[in-house]
């Protein structure tokens, strides 16, 4: 029987501070509740905070993994809500600088995991470095989290614009994050994705927008994603939707060629 192919996503910002972490984390906490096995890959590795956001005790992280004291299934922790969290390191400058060849070596070390995983949720650092793109190229599908200021929004089509024009990726989409309403994150998805159409030849997808909602960083601050914590607040419902949403995407089941994440799910390891 073959086994149903990974479908993994890069959760991406260009710029610090908008979100994409709490994106991520409660992204990965809807999939599992609407019934999706899901592994989170907090590859901010650097600033690793995926796991004080689940609320989980990580005894080891990728550090352990990349000096060699541990295998990747070794740092792996099953969080409250079932999420299997792969932890960044924290407060660590060398990690913080890893090169495309360590990231390199991180993919390839998820071929080794026996883990069934329908899900894998990659939480990228800020900013466009070597180790993100690699990263990012190793995801067949990127999400783009971006804020309506206009740093974010030059940073968010930065991104983009490294993706397309010298990554040659596609399968990109937009989540505007803190906005006034539903109808205010099309808006500025609309905005942003003309500017891609006109100056990079491509359009980019529209996933659904996130609200600003006090209950979030409430939620944050009591390290539990919003799911948990206010499961009938408009941010859980957002993320709920999201989850549903991001379902009902095609299934991605052609590996590209380059380096991936599962690589041998997409082109059909028997078990």
């Amino acid at each position: 029987m073959k086994a149903k192919p990974t479908q993994v996503i890069g959760v991406a910002s260009g710029k610090g501070g908008v979100g994409k972490t709490t994106v991520s984390v409660n992204l990965a906490v809807a999939l599992q509740a609407q019934g999706e096995r899901v592994m989170l890959l907090d590859a901010d590795l650097g600033l690793a905070n995926a796991q004080i956001a689940l609320g989980a005790a990580c005894p080891n992280n990728l550090s352990h993994f990349l000096a060699g004291h541990k295998s990747l299934a070794d740092i792996i922790v099953t969080t409250r809500s079932g999420v299997k969290l792969v932890p960044g390191a924290s407060g660590m400058q060398e990690m913080a600088g890893i090169s495309a060849l360590q990231a390199a070596s991180i993919v390839q070390a998820f071929s080794e995991l026996e883990d069934e995983v329908d899900y894998l949720i990659v939480d990228m650092a800020a900013g466009i470095s070597p180790s993100v793109m690699s990263f990012m190229q190793a995801c067949p599908r990127r999400f783009i989290v971006v804020r309506d200021d206009p740093s974010s929004i030059a940073d968010a089509y930065g991104t983009i614009k490294v993706l397309i024009q010298d990554c040659g990726a596609d399968e990109i989409y937009l989540i505007p994050n803190g906005m006034g309403s539903q109808q205010e994150g099309q808006l500025l998805y609309s905005r942003i994705n003309q500017v891609c159409a006109r100056f990079l030849g491509r359009s980019i997808g529209y996933l659904g927008t996130v609200e600003q909602d006090e209950l979030i960083l409430s939620a944050l601050k009591k390290h539990q994603p919003v799911i948990e914590f206010a499961p009938g607040s408009a941010g859980a419902r957002d993320f709920r939707r999201l989850a549903e949403l991001t379902r009902q995407l095609p299934a991605i089941e052609q590996a590209s060629g380059a380096l991936q994440f599962f690589v041998e799910r997409l082109v059909g390891r028997i078990h």
